[in-house]
């Protein structure tokens, strides 16, 4: 049954009144609660009246006057109170539909639900929304939500999506940014389908919607060696890659002229294909994209260098670092700093290709546990292994020992495999000073 409370808070207003783990919210101010944006839209009220049926089955009014926004205390399962709202569509660059068979079931779903746009950052495609679903977002005010555009081409997003629906998606961001909902974009760019003068529209259709759409991110297409039977496609190359750089950077001259900020950024990929330099801190704008991969390289690099005072010179160790094709130079420039800083420590980087899903695939996070444990068995020589975060599912509720990879490998599995201690660290280089001074040997 949905609405089940898994969570009471302790000292909170909900355990104050009496309601208990296993209780059933069944409405707030006599409307009934659907899902979890309901509960947050009704619970934020002054002056509520919560509905609860007890395990007795009994049913409480609980009136309760708060602040306006305070929080009840309540957690519910799965995020939502149900099921996620499944994609319809068949994207021509979707990375699960690239994905070998034989995976944990959970790594085959694809969602597209709004809810988990405004609550988690999940992207979005608007495809399988009805009119009364927009309705419900400007209603409740449901904002930001991320929005997987690609293309504002209506005839071109159809046939990218796979879905007759894709082409309204311009209408509905027009209709959400005239009720105030804030938008952040996110274009799959493909050589030779929506780069080029296709991009250069769609950047300048979603700069008309500014400052309600706030930003746009751009990342290259993903391809896996598995597929089969799908749309080809063309991946970037350096030249490619420099071609998108150059016509991006003249629209970012036009934008920092009228608004003083690039709106439309690309993702550090395009420009370490191309060997181009990074863009400087302040045109990342506090990398609210960087979950998107767009300014990684810039904030790995700040985030070591301003640390690198803090370095205990009186420590010493050996480690070895793993990452993936793409930021290999990056990762080892980084270390090397290090390593002059502090003479007793020795950092071995380790470049480790995909060949689980195959070369084409070179950031560290679609790294597995199996490609790993094959390219460093037998060939480590540290106690240590230091392997980015984003390697792994992880979460509050997850302790590093149950940290798991893409191939359902974790880091007790590495422990064993490779003889090694595994020290899980943040990918963009936060902490990474201080997790070195924590685990160094005194002199």
């Amino acid at each position: 049954m949905k609405n089940i409370i898994k969570e009471v808070l302790p000292e909170s207003i909900a355990e104050e009144v009496g309601i208990e783990v296993g209780d059933i919210l069944l409405s707030i101010n006599d409307t009934i609660i659907d899902d979890i944006i309901d509960y947050r839209f009704l619970a934020a009220d002054e002056e509520i009246t919560l509905q609860v049926q007890k395990a007795s089955g009994e049913v409480w009014d609980i009136e309760i006057e708060k602040d306006y926004g305070e929080e009840l205390g309540l957690e519910f399962g799965g995020g939502i109170m149900d099921k996620a709202k499944s994609c319809s569509n068949k994207c021509v660059f979707c990375f699960i539909d690239q994905l070998p068979k034989g995976m944990r079931e959970t790594l085959y779903f694809k969602d597209d639900d709004s809810r988990l746009s405004f609550l988690q950052g999940n992207f979005v495609t608007l495809t399988n929304m009805k009119e009364e679903d927009i309705d419900r977002i400007i209603k409740y005010h449901i904002s930001p939500i991320n929005i997987s555009v690609h293309t504002t081409n209506p005839d071109l997003r159809v046939k990218m999506l796979t879905n007759r629906f894709a082409g309204q998606i311009y209408e509905r961001m027009e209709r959400l940014a005239e009720n105030g909902i804030m938008m952040h974009a996110q274009i799959v760019c493909i050589p030779e389908m929506n780069d080029g003068e296709e991009l250069e529209k769609t950047i300048n259709d979603l700069y008309k919607l500014y400052p309600q759409v706030n930003n746009v991110a751009i990342v290259p297409i993903g391809i896996t060696k598995y597929r089969e039977n799908l749309h080809k496609v063309k991946t970037f190359t350096k030249e490619t890659s420099k071609e998108t750089i150059d016509l991006v950077k003249r629209l970012q001259d036009k934008f920092y002229k009228e608004i003083s900020e690039p709106f439309v950024r690309l993702s550090d990929e395009f420009y370490l294909v191309a060997n181009e330099e990074i863009p400087d801190a302040d045109f990342y704008n506090g990398y609210s994209q960087i979950e998107d991969g767009v300014g990684v390289t810039r904030y790995f690099r700040e985030s070591i260098s301003s640390q690198l005072d803090e370095l205990d010179l009186s420590k010493k160790g050996e480690y070895t670092v793993v990452t993936g094709d793409l930021a290999y130079n990056e990762v080892k420039s980084a270390m090397a700093s290090i390593t002059s800083k502090n003479k007793k420590i020795k950092i071995t980087v380790e470049k480790v290709l995909n060949k689980y899903f195959g070369e084409t695939i070179t950031v560290s996070g679609l790294l597995t546990g199996t490609d790993i444990i094959n390219h460093l068995k037998n060939n480590i020589k540290t106690p240590y292994l230091i392997m980015p975060d984003n390697m792994f599912r992880r979460g509050y509720e997850l302790a590093p020992e149950e940290y798991i990879m893409l191939d359902d490998v974790t880091i007790p599995m590495i422990e064993e495999a490779l003889g090694v201690k595994v020290i899980p660290c943040d990918y963009s280089g936060d902490g990474f000073i201080e997790l070195l001074n924590s685990y160094n040997e005194e002199e």
